[in-house]
């Protein structure tokens, strides 16, 4: 083989799931067709459960640039309309506001740290498969070569050509009535509260910063983010022309949406600007997530309406979820049937994101009966359960991947302590962890596979947890017991071993 697993796409999914599976042992090659990084404005940070993940790997601090872990926010927004996060008893909340271009600098980083291959301006052109591998057709600068690999992974993107080739269909729905346009831009320092960011516009009143604002007449976004202010709108039935799109024609847009002149300027220096029109969306998921042993990960699996930032922490989840599937895959031993459950979990979290931006979708659109839908929503944020709701369904904290005796199993696990030190902290290796803080420690005597790091220790509460590599709960108990330990040794079973232990205990 020339590579263990070839990776088509060197955007962040496919660097993090370069970094996952570097830190399980599997070598990676990465395949990008552009010959050098992407320095093009994008998105403009991550939110959601991939911040705590990406905190667990220890790289929330290179991206932050500030020590320490997350911190939920006090605020965010669904469908134009803010959710009061401070008074809720478990805020699942969490933003890192770093652009793309940096996200990927850091990954890549990381990627090559561990090991990792990154062939710039080489491009996936075609595959085969047979039982045993994978025969991936490169075109590169010097001309078109073949690679042979266990497993090729499409990380590229909506209109990945690694799922064309596979044959996988991409059923879904596309959306033309809405255009969207965004540019970078500056605003008088005179219409800014240094306090908060709002933005007072004469005639109209105050938008906060960083928030989708909706009028009858459409969508505004005021994102002073420091050195890369921008400004976005969006317009329904806007008939916009296939010209290269202006900055002009973002004025013009944002006073329509506002009702009232804006103006607004470019910044000075040198780009790469960000000057974007977008016409229509899709809501598209792909109908399968593996074609033998073809998978794809983030965009090429789904793509969406991109209200509430949610493409990162969907598909950054994708490549932590599989990293460690594939990689006990590649070596040996993964338990029959592991690596389906990449599919079986995610497509369900990608089917609950496509819904929920729909709805944002739908919940910005101009209208009296939209007015009066979001009269109705306005009142039942105004319950904490609710707001509670919908702010785990937009960061990803409601999903369960399977159910259990015990609350957590199936489910992130808990930011506990263990003694003075963060879960987060024991889990940057990337191992799946068994943690014991029960009273005896007993379950720390399990006889468990090579590649699990036990840990012991006092905690505030009496519990154990077998954690998964990408932080979710494969067993949990909070006493010792022959039901707890016959749990624990059908979870190592299930996610861990190739056959069953013959003894739950040395």
């Amino acid at each position: 083989m020339d590579a263990e697993v070839v990776i088509a796409g060197a955007g962040p999914n496919g660097l993090m799931l370069a970094i996952e599976l570097r830190l399980a042992g599997v070598q990676p090659l990465v395949l990008e067709r552009l010959p050098e990084p992407n320095s093009t404005p994008r998105a403009n940070g991550l939110v959601g459960q991939v911040v705590r993940m990406l905190d667990r790997r220890g790289l929330y601090e290179r991206l932050a640039g500030t020590p320490g872990p997350p911190h939920p926010q006090a605020a965010y927004i669904f469908g134009a309309m803010v959710l009061p996060l401070s008074e809720l008893e478990d805020n699942p909340v969490y933003l890192l506001p770093v652009p793309q271009v940096r996200v990927e600098a850091v990954l890549r980083e990381r990627a090559l740290e561990l090991g990792a291959e990154i062939r710039q301006g080489h491009e996936l052109s075609g595959l085969s498969q047979d039982a045993d591998s994978v025969t991936v057709e490169v075109t590169g600068p010097d001309g078109v070569y073949e690679l042979r690999t266990r497993y090729l992974v499409g990380a590229d993107g909506g209109h990945s050509l690694t799922r064309k080739l596979a044959g996988i269909d991409f059923p879904g729905v596309t959306n033309d009535r809405m255009v969207s346009r965004t540019a970078s831009a500056l605003v008088s320092p005179e219409l800014i509260d240094p306090a908060t960011g709002a933005l007072t516009i004469p005639g109209y009143g105050v938008i906060p910063p960083f928030m989708h604002h909706r009028t009858e007449r459409g969508m505004f976004v005021f994102a002073p983010f420091p050195g890369r202010e921008a400004v976005s709108t969006g317009e329904w039935d806007d008939p916009a022309d296939g010209s290269e799109m202006t900055f002009e024609e973002l004025q013009a847009s944002a006073d329509r949406v506002l009702g009232v002149h804006l103006p607004l300027t470019q910044p000075d220096g040198d780009g790469p600007r960000l000057l974007r029109r977008l016409v229509g969306g899709n809501s598209r998921l792909a109908d399968r997530y593996r074609e033998g042993r073809v998978l794809l990960v983030g965009d090429a699996a789904h793509v969406h309406s991109a209200m509430g930032g949610p493409g990162l922490n969907l598909g950054l989840q994708d490549a932590i979820n599989l990293g460690w599937k594939l990689a006990a895959e590649v070596q040996g031993r993964a338990p029959e049937g592991l690596l389906d459950t990449y599919e079986s979990e995610r497509r369900p979290v990608g089917e609950r994101v496509v819904m929920q931006t729909q709805a944002q979708t739908a919940l910005i659109a101009p209208g009296n009966e939209v007015t009066a839908l979001r009269e109705l929503f306005g009142e039942l944020l105004t319950e904490p359960r609710n707001v509670q709701r919908i702010a785990e369904l937009i960061t990803g904290a409601d999903v369960r991947y399977h159910d259990g005796p015990h609350p957590l199993i199936g489910r992130w696990a808990p930011d506990l302590m263990v003694g003075s030190t963060r879960l987060a902290e024991l889990m940057r290796t990337g191992r799946p962890l068994l943690v014991d803080i029960t009273a005896d420690g007993s379950f720390a005597a399990t006889d468990v596979p090579s590649e699990i790091e036990v840990v012991t220790g006092r905690g505030e509460q009496s519990l154990a947890l077998l954690i998964r590599p990408d932080g979710y709960v494969a067993w949990a108990a909070e006493q010792d017991g022959v039901a707890e330990r016959d749990g624990l040794r059908d979870a190592l079973a299930q996610w861990f071993q190739a056959r069953p232990l013959t003894s739950a205990t040395r």
